[in-house]
């Protein structure tokens, strides 16, 4: 397989005003995602999960080490990247048709084709019929689906999540997890999702990339067996039980060091 992303122990540092010391969010994060893989990237909250989506995305830029797309250095923003975020982002004054077709138009796409090609991406994530509707007249879920549209619809080598189903009820999260791998395989785009939760990562991915407490590091990747992806209900599966608790160890083993490291910083502080 061809490595599509490419991190080569990325480092990122913030600059704070309350210490002397540069706040370290990620260290020496290596890790590649192969062409149409789907990737799930799960760590406790504060791990540097979304500072490392920021990074894929171009928002900003590592402090040390450097992130390949294509074997070429990420240099900011592009089209070549589509992120959906948690929050949907969707302009209120357009429509489902016209918040698909807003990247098109940034990417020069003729009038007829846009409306075409978003017609075709509204009735991928299922909202054929829905094309007129605004934001405040769809649930969660269905906004939801028409920022994946959008963001496919540009045709972007890469699709970026970061906990894009976290805001909604167990029923429309589950509902979209189905739908996504639907269309990742109709699409065969390459996905870096990120999340927090244990079974979504299990049940969507191919690898898992499992991230340690602050500063975040991939602590391990978790490899998800394909013939075990095929099956209908596979959270009954008991490797789903398995795999689920394999992650879940490394996450409590990482906390408790966490905690012990803090604990010893404590008593060193006191002494001194």
């Amino acid at each position: 397989m061809t490595v599509k992303l490419s991190l080569q122990n990325v480092r990122k540092t913030f600059r704070s005003r309350h210490a002397d010391e540069a706040f370290v969010a990620l260290d020496d994060v290596t890790l590649d995602v192969e062409d149409g893989e789907f990737m799930v990237v799960v760590g406790p909250s504060g791990c540097g999960k979304t500072t490392l989506l920021d990074l894929l995305a171009g928002l900003t830029r590592p402090t040390g080490g450097q992130i390949l797309l294509d074997g070429k250095p990420v240099a900011g923003p592009s089209l070549d990247r589509g992120v959906v975020f948690q929050q949907y982002a969707l302009f209120p004054w357009l429509t489902a048709q016209g918040n698909v077709e807003f990247g098109l138009e940034a990417k020069g796409a003729p009038s007829a084709e846009r409306r075409e090609t978003a017609r075709r991406f509204l009735g991928l994530v299922g909202l054929a019929g829905f094309e007129s509707h605004h934001p405040h007249e769809l649930s969660g879920g269905m906004k939801q689906r028409v920022a994946i549209a959008r963001s496919l619809a540009y045709d972007p080598e890469v699709l970026l999540m970061d906990e894009p189903f976290a805001a909604l009820d167990a029923q429309t999260r589950e509902t979209l997890q189905c739908e996504l791998l639907r269309i990742w395989r109709v699409s065969g785009k390459t996905i870096v999702f990120i999340t927090h939760g244990i079974d979504e990562a299990v049940f969507l991915g191919q690898r898992v990339a499992v991230m340690s407490s602050r500063p975040g590091r991939v602590e391990r990747v978790i490899d998800i067996p394909p013939e075990f992806k095929a099956g209908e209900d596979i959270r009954a599966h008991p490797e789903f039980g398995r795999l689920r608790h394999e992650i879940w160890r490394l996450l409590h083993e990482d906390g408790e060091r966490a905690r012990e490291d803090e604990r010893d910083a404590r008593r060193l502080a006191v002494a001194a």
